[in-house]
């Protein structure tokens, strides 16, 4: 069966606004609502009003425990007594694995060999069955099927599932319950499960609102799908934003489709502006975040996105779970 929101077309089931809404009720326990910090020294710069959604402070450190937890709330007992299963590139499996330990659920989390050692570390402690296997996402989320089938797991995916996207989503209400006059939000672009559930509701709320993508210059999966105009594969590389690489499945059922309706623009990060980025946060808001979480902030910086005069624009900072090693050398240029 086919759906349709808003003229888009979705396989098997549409999400709609009340969804959103849907999973702010049912994360509401495990889930704080994060900060809306206003940056002004790049607000001074650019002549507008920008604010930066603090997502990295939750638990988990990163925007992933909020569609890991909707889509575990959302989930039958007898699926919750076999377990649940994901692949990730760090952050969302570390999300699901949290979510998982407070819900007292078993998790098994399967990430590829590049995964930073800080996020495997992470996932490890809290004790989930981890999979470390092949050379990147597409060979993680192999092996997340082959078990999923041998053990009766429940898949979690990244991005690409209703209640991920609608747990994402929720970051959107919490902006426009603090900016209702907000122009424009800049995030990290990668599976698409972030900026579909933004997309919706900003789109849902006033078309004019801008929602814009950013990706890192190499492996970046959506932006090559997007001009291909249909999902295709990429190599991965390395780069500050790990937490953006991983492709966005050649089956895609929903992020793709959305991302195509919702985004207004996207654009590509090289690594000195990602690095730029880090150290802006660092420097002006005493914050040690990942790449993928400066990905916006450089990009601003370096006018990779040109902000119109007097815009109210939203920049999402999405996570910090990055090696201190990493991120000093990173930043040690530009502080």
């Amino acid at each position: 069966m086919l759906e349709t929101f808003n003229g888009l077309l979705i396989k098997n089931k549409s999400i709609s606004l009340q969804d959103v809404w849907k999973a702010k009720s049912n994360i509401s326990s495990l889930i704080k609502k994060s900060p809306l910090v206003y940056s002004p020294t790049i607000s001074k710069l650019k002549d507008a009003e920008i604010f930066l959604k603090f997502e990295q402070l939750h638990e988990s450190g990163a925007f992933k425990m909020r569609g890991a937890v909707n889509a575990i709330h959302c989930l039958s007992e007898a699926q919750k007594s076999k377990g649940v299963i994901t692949f990730s590139t760090g952050n969302h499996g570390y999300s699901v694995a949290l979510a998982a330990k407070k819900l007292g659920i078993r998790a098994v989390i399967c990430v590829s060999m590049h995964v930073p050692k800080a996020k495997i570390e992470k996932i490890q402690s809290l004790g989930a069955e981890l999979e470390i296997f092949g050379e990147s996402q597409d060979s993680a989320e192999q092996r997340c099927y082959q078990l999923m089938k041998e053990q009766g797991l429940t898949l979690i995916p990244p991005f690409d599932h209703p209640h991920v996207i609608a747990g994402q989503g929720t970051i959107s209400l919490e902006i426009l319950e603090d900016l209702p006059t907000v122009n424009g939000v800049i995030g990290g672009l990668s599976g698409g499960g972030l900026l579909s559930g933004i997309g919706l509701v900003m789109k849902s709320t006033n078309p004019d609102i801008q929602v814009i993508g950013v990706s890192m210059e190499n492996g970046a999966a959506m932006y090559e799908s997007l001009k291909a105009d249909k999902p295709v594969e990429v190599s991965e590389f390395p780069t500050l934003a790990d937490s953006l690489l991983g492709g966005i499945g050649v089956n895609n059922n929903y992020t793709f489709n959305m991302i195509k309706s919702f985004i207004d623009k996207s654009y590509l990060v090289p690594e000195e502006s990602i690095k730029k980025g880090m150290a802006y946060l660092y420097k002006e808001h005493q914050i040690v975040v990942e790449g993928a979480a400066a990905i916006g902030i450089g990009a601003v910086l370096d006018n990779i996105i040109h902000v119109q005069p007097h815009t109210k624009l939203v920049i999402i900072i999405t996570g910090c779970n990055v090696d201190l090693d990493v991120h000093a050398n990173a930043i040690q240029q530009y502080i």
